[in-house]
């Protein structure tokens, strides 16, 4: 019988042959358990009239979804088939959460975002300096999201500089605005190496109010520009193409602010403890440093009073080799002793004068033995010859019988068995005669 598979091996498998031969899928269904734990994933139940998935969207993915999700919903979910191996879940890990009906703008943006994810615009990633050195926010001048960002900033990081970028964020002339905007940063960077990162921002709204940042060339703009860019577009729950263009995303312009720069109030604090943590370290290494002193101080003696207890210590180890040599002779001395008594008991003398008496005595017991053993002898063979002659086919011949042999040497029993003319020889107790058969 072959071995049997481990849990896990089964589970292992099974997962690698839904992801490799199924692949993405889009599956419609109601909503259903929708729960999104601490850790921002999110995970809930698709069903329908006769059967339900269970799926798991993760964090990266579910801070892209553009609607809350609640029971009951329909929702298009594209995604991969799968297996939770420890607990051996079949589930589909999404993608995308799509709502059922709406409209030609969804539909649109994500035809535009997989071309674009095709094309490499979403491969951004560049880090942004913490804190920035000069900040350029392109946003609208009476937004409530320059106020959010400035408000911010001044909290928690009054050195930063702040430059506003005034550009419209709704409308027809907010792509091409922001656009145009964004290459004469691009140009102007080269000539001021101060200015090290560009937010994009705005406060939330509908999907038709953000729809400027789901423009095409403005999400090429954002990946070209020479200096790092974050976007921070709408709510938590809203995303646009610029959030995949840029090379870092916020969920909110107070939640960018926050990103880019420390708060000094935190960093106070933490200066303030590595503070203490280095007074109490020097303090901490001057007190050992003072004990170890104390120490090597006690240790340290006069040479005079080293050499006394030298003599000391040698005086006494000479008296130990002594005692121990002496111990050691007199065990050497008794052991030759004792294989000298072993060697006398086992002196080859003396083995061969007991071999010698060993000898003597057998060959004293070999004549006593020989004289009955040959009268037995001879009266066993007597009665064997006897028995012999008693049964001998010579002894039958002496009294006057014969035996008939043919000229092949074979016994004649019968008659019969001759020819006349045919030549017999009988065998008597004393020699043979050459006969005839008449």
């Amino acid at each position: 019988m072959s071995d049997a598979l481990s849990v896990s091996e089964v589970n292992r498998r099974a997962r690698q042959t839904l992801e490799r031969d199924v692949g993405e899928l889009w599956v419609e269904g109601e909503l259903s358990g929708v729960s999104r734990p601490s850790s921002g994933h999110l995970y809930f139940t698709l069903k329908d009239d006769q059967a339900q998935l269970r799926c798991a969207l993760f964090r990266t993915r579910a801070r892209f979804v553009a609607a809350p999700m609640r029971d009951g919903d329909r929702v298009r979910v594209r995604g991969r088939l799968s297996i939770f191996e420890p607990r051996g879940d079949y589930q589909l890990i999404a993608e995308a959460v799509q709502a059922v009906g709406v409209g030609e703008l969804l539909a649109a943006f994500e035809r535009l975002k997989t071309a674009l994810a095709t094309e490499g615009v979403f491969a951004n990633a560049r880090p942004l300096p913490c804190p920035p050195r000069h900040l350029l926010v392109l946003t609208s001048p009476t937004g409530a999201a320059i106020r959010d960002v400035l408000a911010v900033l001044s909290a928690r990081w009054p050195l930063a500089r702040i430059t506003l970028i005034p550009v419209p964020v709704q409308g027809r002339e907010a792509a091409p605005a922001m656009i145009a905007a964004l290459g004469l940063l691009n140009r102007q960077a080269a000539l001021d190496p101060s200015r090290d990162a560009i937010l994009i921002t705005r406060g939330g709204g509908s999907l038709e109010d953000l729809w400027a940042f789901n423009d095409e060339h403005l999400a090429r703009a954002i990946f070209h520009p020479r200096l790092p860019v974050m976007s921070a577009v709408g709510h938590e729950v809203d995303v646009t193409l610029a959030d995949f263009a840029a090379d870092a995303r916020a969920p909110t312009p107070s939640a960018a602010a926050e990103q880019l720069v420390p708060d000094q109030r935190e960093l106070a604090r933490r200066l303030a403890a590595l503070e203490m943590r280095l007074r109490r370290a020097g303090e901490t290494r001057l007190e050992r440093e003072a004990q170890r002193l104390d120490h090597l101080r006690a240790r340290l003696r006069h040479p005079g009073e080293v050499l006394v207890r030298r003599r000391e210590t040698l005086s006494l180890l000479r008296g130990r080799l002594e005692r121990a040599l002496a111990s050691r002779l007199e065990t050497e001395r008794r052991h030759q002793d004792q294989l000298a008594a072993r060697l006398a008991a086992h002196a080859p003398a003396r083995r061969l004068e007991a071999a010698g008496e060993r000898l003597a005595r057998a060959r004293a017991r070999l004549h006593a033995a020989m004289p009955r053993q040959l009268a037995g002898h001879r009266q066993q063979l007597a009665a064997v010859a006897r028995e012999l002659q008693a049964v001998s086919p010579l002894a039958v011949l002496g009294r006057g019988y014969a035996i008939l042999e043919d000229e092949g040497g074979q016994v004649v029993r019968r008659a019969g068995a001759t020819t006349p003319g045919q030549r017999l020889t009988a065998r008597l107790g004393e020699g043979r005669i050459e006969l005839e058969v008449k």
